[in-house]
């Protein structure tokens, strides 16, 4: 059995924020419970009128125990779903109910009008499933679709504050999708949560206050926006109490008539009149653009259920999301490049350096190769090849610092054992927006799902569809709006109906065909190396699951520089990279993970950051058998 899945002890990390004081987690439960016909533990018979406050529990980093466990940013969203595993729900029906109370209490990362991808283990057959959710480009659009009419790419603010960059959302069907594959409640029980924390608030915390004057200058500029996120004109205070009660009957509507509201019904409408005449303040002096979608592009959408990616490593078996996603491919290739190497014997100086030499080979592949397979012919089984990964490996030398970009090698033509390949042209990554949102679920049956999902950057387009309460996405800004070389195909170009490239990489470990751990995280392009890193934190270099999401990361995406978060760049290691030539850039808070880990005897042991996006929030059933 891989180091993974021996008992961890809980860490000693410490930096969780502290308590809380609020409402609606009680009353998510509460009404959780009603709608199942029975009363939550200790709860009086009373109506939501009668919920008196009460003392959430501290947003905890780490948490012990059985009958299955939740991991995300929020505890209001970990409670909603830890609910729903408490009145016998099952491990998707509970990551379902925390995404739909993640876009109560994180409306800027996630929620109905945004995408995702989700994947799920299946105790039962010990069968790794996926659902790809991502948003969709309409079916008129071409490559050419973020191009002036002087044939340049637009600006890439112009591009993300319009309705040119949002795609049909695949958040609502990817719910009810899953739910009705694998689940065990209806759409309908389990957004009952969610909507009762719309309707009831929840309290503002430093960053939810912070990501609002992020985007004030966006959202003043619409009114829906800002009616909604800046009441009274002012920015919500630290404390104050949030509600979205045009959220909660959305979440009412699509309890009642399902997610067809949103793809051919009357929110269907709605959603397609703000994509294609935004409202915009008559004052605002800022010119956006409108969108092209149609009320075809919602009624054709549908998720994928596709087969995940899947490698080998120290015994393992990982498997990821597939593409239109890049996170399996890039993290199986990464993981392939340093099977060869005993990481766990190498120094710091040493560990870091062959980890930012795979992460940068892995990202010229993927730039090369990545797009939508349903337009473009993705060599999905060649990128995870070990093979493949052999004749990229070798690139990488232990007294010098290869120069970025890398070229890309051919994984459909992977050279002779020992060859190195690099037979492409090479080209820079490109932009890609860092907000997002993770969650990881497991149940008592040993179900588990891992799920990210978006509305692309932070506060998404900054457009919020007029009385529905949820913000729009800005997700075809992932697409490349020309070729980052000219002399190089790139295969994430828009097209129609076509899925931009997402680094969503959303994971599970399995051991022997039993879960291990799962695990993922928000953040752009830098979700791939915070997944591999954390991965190897923990199985290579020992660390306990908590310590391996904090612990500080580097960020390599084939660039001149890698990314340091300050616990790396005022470290020793810094100075001892930079004699091998490494060239470093600082970023304050790479990714925010999740994850949760299955130890002996039917208990599990969920994590969370301690410290990133104020710190997470890891739940279990009951602390004790």
């Amino acid at each position: 059995m891989g180091p993974a899945a021996r008992p961890a002890a809980p860490s000693t990390t410490s930096g969780a924020a502290p308590p809380r004081r609020r409402v609606p987690a009680m009353a998510a439960a509460a009404a959780l419970a009603a709608v199942l016909g029975i009363a939550p533990a200790g709860a009086a018979q009373t109506g939501p009128a009668d919920t008196a406050p009460y003392d959430t529990p501290a947003k905890t980093p780490v948490a012990q125990g059985y009958g299955g466990a939740v991991s995300s940013v929020d505890p209001d969203a970990s409670a909603a779903g830890i609910e729903v595993l408490r009145r016998g729900g099952n491990a998707v029906d509970a990551a379902v109910a925390t995404a739909a109370a993640l876009g109560v209490t994180e409306p800027y990362s996630a929620g109905v009008g945004g995408g995702g991808y989700l994947v799920y283990y299946d105790a039962r057959t010990h069968k790794v499933h996926t659902l790809d959710g991502r948003e969709t480009a309409p079916l008129s659009a071409d490559e050419k679709l973020f191009l002036g009419e002087d044939g340049k790419p637009l600006p890439f603010a112009d591009a993300v504050t319009s309705g040119l960059g949002v795609g049909t959302p695949g958040t609502p069907a990817t719910w009810e999708d899953a739910l009705d594959t694998w689940g065990t409640r209806s759409l309908g029980q389990v957004l009952k949560p969610a909507e009762q924390l719309a309707r009831d608030g929840f309290t503002v915390d430093a960053t939810f206050r912070q990501q609002t004057a992020d985007n004030q200058a966006r959202f003043k500029d619409f009114p829906a926006s800002a009616e909604l996120f800046l009441p009274g004109g002012k920015l919500p205070v630290v404390g104050s109490t949030f509600t979205n009660p045009d959220l909660a009957r959305t979440y009412a509507l699509l309890a009642k008539k399902g997610t067809g509201a949103v793809y051919k019904g009357e929110l269907a409408r709605d959603i397609v009149d703000t994509v294609r005449k935004p409202p915009v303040d008559p004052k605002a002096e800022r010119t956006v653009h409108p969108g092209d979608l149609t009320a075809r592009d919602l009624r054709e959408y549908r998720t994928k259920q596709q087969a995940p990616t899947r490698t080998g490593y120290r015994g393992l078996d990982v498997y990821g999301m597939a593409p239109s996603s890049s996170g399996g491919t890039s993290v199986a290739e990464g993981l392939n490049i340093l099977e060869r190497t005993d990481l766990s014997e190498l120094s710091n100086r040493d560990y870091l350096h062959r980890y930012i030499e795979a992460s940068r080979i892995a990202f010229a592949d993927r730039g090369r190769w990545v797009g939508d397979p349903a337009a473009e012919d993705v060599p999905t089984k060649g990128l995870t090849s070990q093979r493949f990964a052999d004749s990229r490996a070798c690139l990488i030398k232990p007294d010098a610092v290869l120069k970025s970009p890398v070229k890309p090698g051919d994984p459909t033509r992977p050279g002779k054992p020992g060859s190195c390949d690099t037979r492409g042209h090479a080209a820079p990554t490109t932009y890609e927006g860092e907000n997002t949102t993770h969650l990881t679920t497991a149940d008592k049956w040993g179900n588990v799902v891992a799920y990210t999902l978006t509305i692309e950057q932070t506060g998404g387009s900054g457009i919020t569809v007029p009385d529905r309460g949820f913000l729009l996405n800005n997700e075809l800004t992932d697409f490349s709006f020309a070729p980052a070389d000219p002399a190089v195909h790139d295969p994430n170009l828009p097209g129609p109906g076509k899925r931009p490239r997402s680094s969503m990489s959303p994971t599970i470990v399995l051991d022997d065909n039993k879960p291990v751990l799962a695990l993922g995280s928000p953040g752009g392009a830098t979700i791939i190396t915070t997944v591999l890193q954390t991965m190897l934190n923990h199985l290579d270099r020992g660390m306990p699951l908590v310590d391996a999401i904090a612990a500080p990361r580097a960020s390599q995406r084939n660039a001149a520089q890698t990314e340091l978060e300050p616990g790396l760049w005022n470290g020793a290691e810094r100075a001892e990279l930079e004699a091998l030539g490494h060239s470093f850039k600082q970023n304050p808070e790479i990714g925010a993970a999740t994850g949760v880990q299955r130890l002996p005897g039917g208990k599990w042991l969920a994590a969370a950051e301690t410290q990133r996006r104020g710190g997470g929030s890891a739940m279990v059933v009951r602390p004790a058998g």
